[in-house]
This record gives C-alpha cells, sequence and structure tokens, in this order.
C-alpha cells in the first residue's frame, strides 16, 4: 500500500515537470516537495519492517550522492558565473569565430565541441561551458532549443567511451565486464550518431549567424587567470582521478578555493564592488533544488524496488534487445541505480552486449530532457527549453540514438 502511494506520488512529481509551461509552477519547487514528502513516508511507513536507523541509512547514501553531486555542480558554476559575468566566454567565442557562418555549419561545430569537450572533461562542466557558448549568440528561441537539445546528447555521447566521462561507464568498467581497450570502440559509433543528429536538427536552416567584431573587448589578465585555474582544474580531475583515485569533487573544490585565493590577491589593488567568493551567489539556485528533488524521487524509486523489475526483461528477451530498452529506459531513472541493479543481478553476458549496454545506460537519458545530469541542466539554463519542447525533437533523437547502438554493438563483435 505504502509502495504504491509513493509510486503515485513519483508518477505525480514527473508529471508535473512536464506540464511546468502549462501550471507555470517551478520544476525545482513542486519535485523538491515530493522528493522529501516520499522518504517522510518511508520513515512513517517503513517498508519491509525496517526500523528507522536502516531508513536512516538508506537516506544517508542518497544524501551522499546527492551532496557529491551538488558540490561538484556549484564549483563548477561559479567558475562559468564569473567568467560568463567578465563576458569571457561571449570574447572568446567571438574573437575565434568568423565574421559570420551558416546556422549549419555551427550546428555540426557546436555538436562536435559538445562532443570533444565531454571527452576530456565532467557531463556538467561540458554541458554548462557548451551552452554559455551558445547562448552568447543571443539565437532565437526555436533554434536555440535544438543546440541545446545536441549539446545535451552531444555531452552524454561524448563521455561515454571513458571511465573518467561517466559513472555508469566506471561502474561496468570495475566490474570487469569490459576494458578500456572494449571502451575506445565506442567513440566511432558515438560520434556518427552525434553527427546524424546535427544533420537531422539543421534541416530548414539557411540562414547565418552574424558575428559583432565592433564589441570585442580587452581580456584581462584576471579573467586569463581564471580561465587558466578552471582549465588546469579539469584536467586535475581526469589525472589525479585515473592515477591516484582522488574523487573528483575534492579535487574541483580544491580548485575553487585556489581560484577564490588568487583572484583576492589579483584584484586587491583594483577598485571593484563585488569580491571574488561574492559569485557563488550569481549561481542559479533552482537548477541545484531541482537536482535534490530529481535524486530523492529517484532514490525513492529504488527503495521501494522498482528498479530490480527492470532486470525482469533479460527473462523475457534477448541480451542485444534488453540492453536497447534499458537505455531507453534509462531517459526516465536514473542510469547509475539502474546499472547497479543490473549488476547486481549477476546476468551473464557477452563483452559485446556489455559493451553496447555501455552505450545504452550512457546515452539512453538523452532521450528525455529529465533523463541525464546534462539535460536538467539544460533545461535549467535555457527557459525556453521545456519538457514537451524537447519531447518534439524525440524522433530525432530516437533515431540517433538507434544507430549510435547498432554501430556499439557491431563494433561489439571486434572484441
Amino acid at each position: 500500500m505504502v509502495s504504491t502511494i509513493i509510486l503515485t506520488l513519483i508518477a505525480i512529481g514527473f508529471l508535473l515537470i512536464v506540464i511546468e509551461d502549462i501550471i507555470h509552477v517551478n520544476k525545482a519547487k513542486t519535485t523538491l516537495f515530493f522528493g522529501t514528502l516520499c522518504w517522510i513516508l518511508l520513515f512513517i511507513f517503513p517498508l519491509h519492517g525496517q526500523s528507522p536507523e536502516q531508513v536512516q541509512e538508506l537516506l544517508n547514501e542518497n544524501i551522499l550522492e546527492i551532496a557529491s553531486l551538488w558540490l561538484f555542480l556549484m564549483a563548477a558554476m561559479t567558475f562559468v558565473a564569473y567568467l560568463n559575468s567578465k563576458g569571457f566566454i561571449e570574447n572568446i567565442v567571438h574573437r575565434v569565430m568568423p565574421t559570420s557562418i551558416s546556422e549549419r555549419k555551427l550546428m555540426f561545430l557546436v555538436g562536435v565541441f559538445a562532443f570533444l569537450f565531454s571527452s576530456v572533461s565532467d557531463n556538467v562542466t561540458a554541458t554548462l561551458i557548451s551552452l554559455a557558448v551558445v547562448m552568447s549568440l543571443k539565437l532565437p528561441p526555436k533554434k536555440l532549443i535544438k543546440y541545446a537539445t545536441l549539446i545535451v546528447f552531444g555531452v552524454n555521447s561524448g563521455g561515454v567511451s571513458l571511465i573518467t566521462g561517466d559513472v555508469t561507464t566506471l561502474m561496468i568498467f570495475l566490474d570487469g565486464k569490459v576494458t578500456i581497450a572494449n571502451l575506445l570502440l565506442l567513440i566511432a559509433p558515438a560520434f556518427i550518431s552525434v553527427m546524424l543528429l546535427a544533420a537531422m536538427l539543421s534541416i530548414g536552416m539557411k540562414g547565418d549567424v552574424i558575428f559583432s567584431k565592433s564589441g570585442k573587448k580587452r581580456i584581462e589578465k584576471t579573467d586569463i587567470t581564471i580561465a587558466v585555474i578552471f582549465v588546469s582544474t579539469v584536467i586535475s580531475i581526469l589525472a589525479l582521478s585515473v592515477i591516484y583515485s582522488v574523487p573528483p569533487l575534492l579535487t574541483f573544490l580544491c580548485g575553487l578555493s585556489i581560484m577564490f585565493l588568487v583572484a583576492q590577491f589579483l584584484m586587491r589593488k583594483k577598485d571593484i564592488n563585488k569580491n571574488i567568493i561574492d559569485y557563488v551567489r550569481d549561481i542559479e539556485y533552482d537548477t541545484l533544488l531541482f537536482f535534490v528533488g530529481v535524486l530523492l524521487l529517484v532514490g525513492a524509486l529504488k527503495e521501494i524496488g522498482m528498479l530490480s523489475k527492470f532486470t525482469d526483461l533479460y527473462t523475457v528477451m534477448a541480451p542485444q534487445y534488453a540492453n536497447y530498452l534499458m537505455g531507453i529506459l534509462s531517459a526516465g531513472v536514473d542510469n547509475v541505480p539502474l546499472t547497479a541493479a543490473l549488476l547486481k543481478a549477476n546476468i551473464v553476458m557477452s563483452q559485446q552486449d556489455w559493451l553496447s549496454f555501455t552505450y545504452a545506460t550512457g546515452v539512453g537519458g538523452s532521450m528525455l530532457i529529465i533523463g541525464s545530469a546534462a539535460g536538467i541542466i539544460a533545461m535549467s539554463k535555457v527557459k525556453e527549453l521545456t519538457f514537451m519542447s524537447y519531447l518534439r525533437l524525440s524522433l530525432y533523437l530516437l533515431v540517433s540514438y538507434t544507430v549510435g547502438y547498432a554501430g556499439a554493438y557491431y563494433m561489439g563483435g571486434f572484441v
């Protein structure tokens, strides 16, 4: 009975996200309300005779995951907030880009940038930077939605072949299901699927994007220093994580503290009205609260045992088809607990199947805007990008995902 009530509340919570542009109630408020309500019910009416201490342990696990992501996102957003407020990103874009470029070429350029940047960075940072670049171009809403959609898919695709690029990829690797050499085989199909989506989204685009060179400003040395610290932090995250297993969050917070200290020293002699640490206040906390609400809802879904039921797919169909569907299902359910449930089920699959599953869970979340961290960030940052506006492009996303999955399965045959 309690499981049914919680499942109903979770469904209502996600439904309110879908119809946000109809009811005009901020999604951060609704998800946070239903997420916390579900956990309160788990304490009042514990499942399977659990004690309050056991429920507390389960909540602590979820809170740890949420806190890690929240702090990581906060650090990345602070860097971006500073560079954006100084016009640094817009200035760089205007210096690098030609006077004008066709919208079609720009679409492919954005796809390549999002894919490559997420390959050398985390999804959160790659999404924030890619969106900042596109939003600085002042594009019409309908076109901005298309570029943002490509960024979500491109970012999720770019990190799927690296153990540092996606959490589920790392989980599958650590469980011994795939090797690093196997994962490199995913680069080609993942990139092709991004280019295919760029081609489909650019259909009908015939205009040009004009870059105004007259507004070009001088780049301050302080801003360059902050940008260097930011890039160095991202590189350090990858290096320290791979070599010494240092948690990425710890490295990012260290980089943020260096930013504060260095910038404070450089700005000491300047007549400024804003302390460097004040840029933390420029973060859109709606994004962070939305994350908290969504992860609480998914955590409750996990605790009532719904995620384990997804593994039943493998008893009724072959792994290559079940993996494809699991990828699509990960658009509605967090792919991390979904992957954990499958690994715990000890399902026997070939390395080819595990490789295609890695692609599916890494990219499948792109099917819905709420299916990945990149999507949630994009929806929070781009006002025009709603659940429904993203859903209108679902056919393009499905075709690209299907082609990428087929390519991943084919490449897995070379293992």
